[in-house]
């Protein structure tokens, strides 16, 4: 996106995980002040002479955490996978940052905490997930008090129209198919199980305050139509566009400015129809969990993140099936011991607990709840 804002944009610093070679490539192309590798031990044997002369490298969490509270940093866009994106959010949050964040386990897990530190440090949060990118710009067409719901549209994954019997011989290489999104593998096996929108379910509910009992999900196989706001008078407006997160990525970095960018457009001319249908609850019950969560809330969102992240593990692995992540998740999610108002040290707690919980429960290779 630099590359065709570079006029609006600068790269203070970038950071990554394991994947080091193409964060020193982009470093090279983007002359950040720092980059930062996650991987502490990975870090230390890097040949930082590969660095362009004045680039700073920086190691784990603390190295993401000095870059995002720098005086100099305007805007934080969190895109770390997982539950690992929290701490980057809340240091930017805690120092007054505006975060685009495209990570959604960070509301998923601390969903409340969140929100009020943001409202205590009169910090901003601006979705980058195209579903919440779609509410966000809709929600300008009125006031809050005035909305009736929210509808989020998803494409239904590679599975849409498939059987409980058909899901249950799915392999690994069939899930990592999606139709139309080009994705890591984690959020493309969320999309398969329909996790993804029980996640987006959740993450709606805190950071637009909307109950959940006013949260739809209609499948939209097209994706070109993203979310929908009804309004109390009837009206509905939606947000369309190809499938090319540059827009909701741009309009987050830019916002409230529209500017020209490198988004596909609608070809006007060549449209036919779009396709809507409800989601089989039935045959994919991660939707269900989704709305007990975003009703629950307390420690629910952070154990069902946890279970959700180290059981797509367990199916990448080969150790899982994949009619069986949802399954643990249910069985995790049952019997954890629940708090209603949990400290974020709580929350790292019970996360780790549930991650421990979906090891148990596969190495067993018994179908029966974990003990709490």
């Amino acid at each position: 996106m630099i590359a065709y804002l570079g006029d609006r944009l600068e790269a203070v610093g970038l950071s990554a995980h394991s994947q080091w070679e193409p964060l020193f490539t982009q470093a090279k192309a983007c002359q950040p002040r720092w980059i930062t590798v996650t991987d502490s031990s990975l870090a230390l044997s890097i040949d930082q002479i590969l660095l362009r002369a004045g680039v700073r490298l920086l190691a784990g969490v603390e190295g993401v955490i000095e870059m995002v509270t720098d005086p100099d940093v305007d805007l934080v866009v969190n895109a770390v996978v997982g539950a690992a994106g929290l701490e980057g959010t809340w240091a930017a949050l805690q120092a007054g940052k505006c975060v685009a964040v495209a990570n959604k386990e960070t509301l998923v897990m601390a969903g409340p905490l969140v929100m009020e530190l943001a409202r205590k440090h009169n910090a901003a949060l601006l979705p980058v997930d195209s579903e919440h990118s779609a509410i966000f710009q809709a929600l300008a067409g009125g006031r809050h008090s005035e909305v009736e719901r929210i509808v989020l549209t998803g494409s239904g994954g590679p599975f849409r129209g498939k059987t409980k019997a058909q899901l249950a011989e799915v392999t690994v290489a069939e899930a990592l198919r999606h139709p139309t999104w080009r994705m890591g593998k984690k959020i493309t096996i969320d999309s398969a199980t329909l996790m993804n929108k029980a996640l987006e379910i959740i993450e709606a509910r805190w950071l637009f305050d909307i109950p959940a009992d006013r949260i739809e999900v209609i499948l939209h196989p097209e994706s070109v139509i993203h979310s929908f706001v009804e309004f109390k008078d009837g009206s509905v407006l939606a947000q369309m566009s190809p499938p090319d997160m540059r827009l909701p990525i741009q309009y987050a970095l830019t916002y409230p400015e529209r500017l020209a960018g490198p988004a596909r457009r609608l070809n006007w001319r060549e449209l036919s129809a779009w396709h809507f249908e409800q989601p089989d609850h039935e045959t994919f019950p991660a939707l269900q969990l989704g709305y007990e969560v975003a009703r629950r809330g307390g420690t629910c969102g952070a154990v069902l993140n946890a279970a959700n992240e180290a059981a797509v593990e367990r199916f990448l692995a080969g150790d899982l099936r994949f009619v069986d992540i949802t399954r643990v998740c249910r069985a995790v999610l049952d019997h954890h011991d629940f708090s209603a108002r949990p400290t974020l040290a709580e929350l790292h707690a019970i996360d780790r607990w549930a991650r421990q919980e979906v090891s148990r429960w596969t190495s067993s290779k018994r179908q029966t709840s974990p003990v709490a």
